[in-house]
């Protein structure tokens, strides 16, 4: 079957869920997710939400996730030999050292490639389609970086696993560079001309990504023909074609998006946030009141001016009030409620206003909304950072900007839900000194506590490599001896100047003295 008879075969089991991701999307960010008939005809115009907690959370939720996933200032793998292929007893210690520095070389420079690539771009665009839309493709290019495939521009279809077996996407392309590539224009009839090309000069094309065995191979197809040096294959190890997900439920090719989740709460706020804002709009309306039968003309208080002495009675002229503050208080209380529960769903830091508000409590509020993504953080680790590294190791290699690894050296991940762990044991580790410390005094602190065990514990539990930073055991003791050395030598020193001093010391005056200063 052709690429747009699989497309639109395995576009009814979307349909559902684009629909949810588009009613998402109007809740956030309504520009983000357009439907299937809205991408075919171009842009559209947008309905602006009533509230914006929504675009703040989802905001703030996709920049929490980005540099959990992408710290900017450390490495988010770390490169180690497998110790089940290599013993560690059958490397020396100084061929350890060469390899850490080797190691800590060529993470450096994968992690220059993608700041100096738009990876960053791309995969925070993809978080926020995730968290609103609970689905993103992503696409790894030797030449062109990631690039990033919206719900409404693909489809695709799993295995009982959850396996990817085959993905079809759609693009709108410019008809000339088509004809450029050597694919010969059908007749004017041709129904898919009439059926899904919203601009003349523009035509859809199609790329098929199918599972073959151990690979996955791809085409891309237009006017049901395939398009000349399109063709392309890769390993499943290094294969490009990233299928994310927010949550995964079982029997479902597509995820469910964290908006998803409290859709409830969106709407409900959005209801309120409408008639608190119309209702404080008609609230603030001013409009007086003339009796008819009054000597006060309407006109004549229409054009006084402030400060102004007019004739007339104050009880002929009123004004309008509402009279529904008791009611706007109640919708305000609970949309106030609905944004806190909405602030708490999406990671919002919100601190308890107050003169004694320490440190310590933000810092623990903070770890207590981070510990919440640790399901999320381990799927995003499976699905997109390990076959991320993957790939952007295999490229590099493939350029020859890294020396090709052997099997015995694998990648760790060490960011994502295993920084939250790391996190974890730093502030364990703290309490348990701290503890220690208050229970049986500072002595015993460097009695029963391995100093150099514990700096290493921390340096890991925060992500820092202590390579060169740290003096080791062996540097510490040698220069411990120096110094004791050097102390013993300026005692020696001092007693021989003292013995020197003293008259029977004298060489003028002792014999043996001068004996001892030629010897």
């Amino acid at each position: 079957m052709k690429a747009k008879g699989r497309y639109d075969i395995l576009m009814k089991d979307r349909t559902q869920f684009l629909d949810t991701a588009l009613e998402a999307s109007k809740l956030t960010l309504p520009y983000l997710i357009r439907g299937e008939e809205e991408y075919t005809k171009g842009a559209r115009t947008l309905t602006q939400p009533w509230q914006s907690v929504g675009s703040k959370g989802v905001g703030a939720l996709a920049s929490k996730l980005m540099l959990a996933l992408l710290p900017p200032q450390t490495s988010f793998f770390k490169l180690q030999v497998d110790d089940s292929k290599l013993g560690e007893n059958d490397i020396p210690p100084e061929t350890h050292t060469e390899l850490d520095l080797s190691f800590a070389k060529i993470e450096r420079m994968i992690m220059e490639s993608i700041a100096a690539s738009n990876d960053r771009v791309q995969v925070h665009q993809a978080l926020r389609h995730l968290i609103v839309g609970g689905n993103a493709l992503m696409f790894m290019s030797e030449k062109d970086g990631l690039k990033m495939y919206p719900l409404n521009r693909y489809v695709v279809q799993r295995d009982g696993n959850g396996n990817v077996i085959e993905i079809v996407t759609k693009e709108k392309i410019d008809k000339a560079l088509v004809l450029e590539m050597g694919v010969k224009e059908p007749k004017p009839n041709y129904p898919s001309d009439e059926d899904h090309s919203g601009v003349d000069n523009e035509v859809d094309v199609y790329t098929h990504v199918t599972r073959v065995g151990t690979k996955f191979k791809w085409h891309q197809e237009v006017w049901d023909t395939k398009i000349p040096g399109t063709d392309g294959n890769a390993p499943l190890k290094t294969n490009p074609w990233l299928v994310l997900r927010f949550n995964v439920l079982d029997g479902e090719a597509y995820g469910r998006g964290r908006v998803e989740e409290y859709m409830g709460d969106l709407k409900s706020l959005e209801a309120l946030s409408q008639a608190l804002v119309e209702g404080s709009a008609a609230a603030a309306k001013v409009v007086f009141l003339v009796s008819p039968s009054s000597t006060t003309k309407a006109a004549t208080l229409e054009s006084a001016k402030n400060g102004a002495i007019i004739q007339g009675r104050p009880d002929d002229v009123g004004v309008i009030q509402v009279g529904k503050a008791m009611d706007f208080r109640t919708a305000a209380e609970m949309a106030g409620s609905l944004e806190r529960r909405l602030s708490d769903a999406f990671l919002i830091l919100s601190v308890r206003d107050s003169e004694r508000t320490t440190a310590e409590e933000v810092r623990m509020t903070q770890m207590e909304l981070e510990q919440q993504l640790g399901g999320l953080f381990s799927l995003l680790t499976v699905e997109f950072l390990k076959p991320y590294l993957s790939r952007k190791l295999a490229i590099a290699q493939k350029r020859g900007d890294i020396p090709t690894l052997p099997d015995m050296v694998r990648p760790i991940i060490v960011a994502g839900v295993n920084a939250l762990g790391r996190g974890q044991d730093a502030q364990a580790l703290s309490l348990f000194l701290t503890t220690l410390g208050q229970t049986l005094g500072p002595e015993a602190l460097a009695t029963y506590i391995n100093q150099d065990e514990v700096i290493k514990r921390l340096a890991t539990a925060q992500g820092i490599d202590i390579l060169n930073l740290v003096k080791s055991m062996d540097e510490v003791q040698a220069q411990q001896q120096q110094a004791m050395e050097a102390q013993q030598q300026q005692v020696q020193s001092e007693q021989q100047i003292n013995m020197l001093k003293t008259p029977m010391m004298d060489p003028s005056k002792n014999p043996q003295a001068m004996e001892m200063m030629n010897g």
